[in-house]
């Protein structure tokens, strides 16, 4: 198992946690955690050894296309395909934004 950790720069705050997606057959467990400031941290946790910069390619597009709260997003990975990724990520941060 492959642990990777960064920041990136947030520009907005949800008032919500959230939690989608489960850790089996392939797919992608999403955790959002609301948080002050201007950063969002990202833990992940995956199958996939040597995927560092897929993963910070996946999060540079995600971050083009929608604003990143602040906080801390934590990712448990079975193997999921960006696409996956992609969508669990950002069902986790519209859940946090309208639950």
């Amino acid at each position: 198992m492959e642990h990777i950790k960064f920041t990136l720069p947030a520009t907005q705050s949800l008032p919500n946690a959230a939690q989608v997606g489960v850790v089996a057959s392939g797919d992608l467990e999403a955790l959002y955690k609301p948080g002050e400031g201007d950063q969002l941290a990202i833990a992940i946790v995956t199958s996939q050894e040597n995927s560092q910069s897929l993963w910070k390619n996946l999060f540079e597009r995600i971050s083009a296309a929608i604003d990143l709260p602040a906080g801390e997003l934590t990712l448990h990975d079975s193997g999921a395909t960006p696409g996956v990724a992609r969508l669990r990520i950002e069902q986790a941060l519209e859940e946090a934004r309208d639950a």
